[in-house]
């Protein structure tokens, strides 16, 4: 039986930054992930600045900075018609930009500083069973090896086991519409500083710049392909993006189909068993803010954790718990607001555009949306 301060299952950003902040703490965190390796695709494609704040103190976020694309502006559109600007580039923070940059750099510059700091990660490793008592807690693995720590976290996403085996709720729905994403070259009148959402009458549109000159593009589809062609995603940036002609897709890289949820744990904590990141909230990408959410939940709950074991009293987990959920509840409100919007049914989709044109002329809206989508809204 190996033990250990904090067990984290799940390797993905949320897991990595909490077992980077608790050995910077001097705190022995051992995180296990079911899968062989990590992440190898894009899927999250931006670092927002309350999250690169909350990476200062870490060493990661000058270098997250130095592989990525600052975007200071944020623009909502139909068509060239521009409805709501959105600048970046005035907020009080040292990173005035939405940073774009592929999950799978972010996970590894994590596990690179995890490793530095003298934590590990074991792979591949499944979680089958967790038992507490008034101690600790015992993960027990489908190899037959058990794992005791002092607290277990559960990182390990929408499905997390650790949740489901703590017996904590996951409120919420789904939402019908399938949705496409591809990671695509381009050419043509398109920006490599600016993230565009385009509501178009036909339907929603996200393109977004990434390094290397790949672009982001995501859509609900009310039956997505599995893997968006090339021909698919150009008749998407036609349609409801740049318009026929002005932007062409000349390579897919990679693509693939999902559903939205939007879920929230009924709590962060039962006894020792904490969740953070996807096992604790899962809701529409509008708006880029999951794996910022859960970045920020860990650096939250490292700190929590490492008063914990420190004082011996856990009110800082009550506090983190009590913190931390309704972030995720204001989060989804957004986000899901933002989803209804841009998913409304095509005959309202013309006045829509109309009302969202006129109150994106006035500055406060403007500026609400950049200090929410900014995560500055958090600190």
């Amino acid at each position: 039986m190996t033990d250990t301060d904090v067990l984290i299952v799940g390797a993905g950003p949320t897991g990595l930054a909490l077992a980077a902040a608790l050995q910077a703490q001097g705190v022995d965190a051992l995180v296990v992930d079911r899968l062989a390796a990590g992440a190898n695709t894009s899927r999250a494609a931006v670092v927002n600045a309350r999250t690169l704040e909350v990476l200062e103190e870490l060493g990661v976020a000058e270098r997250l900075v130095e592989q990525g694309i600052a975007a200071s502006r944020f623009t909502i559109r139909d068509g060239q018609r521009t409805l709501i600007p959105v600048d970046f580039s005035a907020l009080p923070t040292r990173y005035p930009y939405s940073l774009m940059l592929p999950q799978c750099t972010t996970e590894q510059l994590l596990l690179d500083r995890l490793a530095e700091l003298g934590g590990k990660v074991i792979r591949p490793k499944t979680l089958a069973r967790v038992a507490q008592d008034a101690d600790g807690v015992t993960a027990h693995f489908d190899d037959g090896e058990t794992i005791r720590a002092r607290y277990l976290v559960g990182a390990d996403g929408m499905h997390s086991v650790v949740r489901e085996q703590s017996g904590i709720g996951f409120s919420g729905g789904q939402y019908g519409q399938s949705f496409a994403l591809a990671d695509v070259r381009l050419t043509g009148d398109v920006s490599d500083d600016e993230v565009i959402l385009f509501w178009a009458t036909s339907g929603m549109t996200v393109v977004a710049p990434l390094p290397g000159g790949t672009y982001r593009i995501v859509a609900p589809v009310d039956s997505a392909p599995e893997e968006p062609s090339a021909a698919f995603v150009q008749g998407l940036l036609d349609t409801r993006a740049f318009g026929p002609g002005r932007v062409t897709v000349t390579d897919v890289e990679w693509g693939s189909r999902f559903r939205v949820h939007h879920r929230v744990a009924d709590t962060y904590r039962a006894g020792r068993v904490l969740l953070a990141g996807d096992a604790a909230h899962v809701h529409s990408p509008a708006g880029g803010q999951g794996m910022n959410l859960g970045i920020q939940d860990a650096i939250a709950l490292s700190e929590a954790l490492a008063t914990v074991l420190t004082s011996g009293h856990d009110a800082a987990l009550d506090a983190y718990s009590a913190a931390r959920r309704p972030l995720a509840q204001q989060v989804v409100t957004l986000t899901d607001r933002l989803t209804r919007l841009a998913t409304m049914p095509a005959p309202l989709r013309p006045v829509r555009n109309l009302a969202i044109g006129f109150v994106g002329r006035i500055p406060a809206v403007q500026h609400q949306l950049a200090w929410r989508l900014s995560g500055l809204s958090n600190r």
